[in-house]
């Protein structure tokens, strides 16, 4: 019990510093998208990516087998589609809109959980989301919200994240870690290939100065790799509707770091927003560890 509960926590830390990777890097990945398509850079980013994932997972490829194919596929498909929309998103309505409602995945990840395998979040976890997605909305939009095909847009990236986050808990305990990260890498990088051909005219930037390469560099390493490895071989050992709740703590970190390196500032409705994020994230953990040990108390 003591064991598992320890690797519950490392889990949790780990998929932590994965928000704060994020967090940390979206001002560079705005500068970068300011003078570079969209799809180009994502083309960049995720192909390099699965390259480097595929010298690191060398010795594994030739056990590749249909089904890792498959999932690491989905996942794939997944993954795009959220990034996909969420540019759409992006150049209809506002980016704190389109980071408030993408952040909704939160609250949708308990509900495709108990719609999609019956698994029933804990009420503290749902607390906690809820909790967290309302801090998200101050932190991001401060109580300015319409509707309209960039907010759908918005939502419907919202909806392929928490389907990435779901599956990756199903797939993440029955396939190789690395293979799942690669395959999905490799299908986003295809995906953003075709579509830069389409929107962009071809998938070379017209622009190769610092702020692309440190963005490459930063993405790839970091915000890529890094991530989605240990978010699949994290999510092993805690659930999904902790690790969407974790994930909200991206909009906090990205505020922390453009404030110290961009010169953004919060305002009131956003600290306030941040707190509550942390309260979210803070019910559901202590909720959960609080329930757990009155059963085991209650069973002996």
């Amino acid at each position: 019990m003591i064991r598992s509960k320890i690797k519950e926590y490392g889990a949790d830390f780990s998929l932590f510093l994965v928000a704060l990777a994020w967090g940390g890097t979206f001002f560079i990945v705005q500068d970068a998208v300011s003078k570079t398509p969209v799809y180009i850079f994502l083309f960049w980013r995720f192909f390099l990516s699965a390259l480097l994932m595929g010298i690191i997972s060398y010795k594994k490829i030739l056990k590749i087998d249909l089904k890792t194919l498959k999932a690491g596929s989905l996942l794939g498909v997944f993954m795009f589609v959220g990034f996909a929309f969420q540019t759409f998103g992006l150049t209809l309505t506002l980016s704190s809109t389109v980071a408030f409602l993408t952040g909704l995945n939160v609250i949708i990840v308990p509900f495709l959980l108990y719609i999609i395998f019956k698994k029933t979040a804990s009420v503290y976890s749902i607390f906690g989301a809820v909790i967290a997605s309302g801090g998200l909305y101050f932190l991001t939009s401060g109580g300015k919200l319409g509707f309209g095909a960039g907010e759908t847009y918005a939502l419907i990236c919202a909806f392929a994240f928490a389907l990435h986050i779901v599956f990756t808990d199903k797939f993440s305990k029955k396939h190789d870690v690395f293979l799942l990260v690669m395959i999905q890498l490799f299908v986003v990088a295809f995906f953003s290939f075709f579509f830069s051909l389409i929107f962009d005219k071809g998938i070379m930037p017209t622009n190769i100065d610092t702020t692309f390469i440190e963005a490459l560099v930063a993405t790839v390493l970091f915000a890529t790799v890094f991530a989605f490895v240990v978010q699949t071989a994290m999510q092993r050992y805690t659930t999904p509707a902790k690790t969407a709740i974790i994930f909200t703590l991206e909009p906090v970190s990205a505020g922390v770091f453009g404030y110290f390196f961009a010169g953004e500032l919060l305002n009131f409705a956003q600290l306030g927003g941040a707190f509550l994020i942390l309260f979210g994230m803070l019910s559901a953990e202590l909720g959960t560890y609080f329930r757990n040990k009155r059963q085991q108390e209650f069973k002996c």
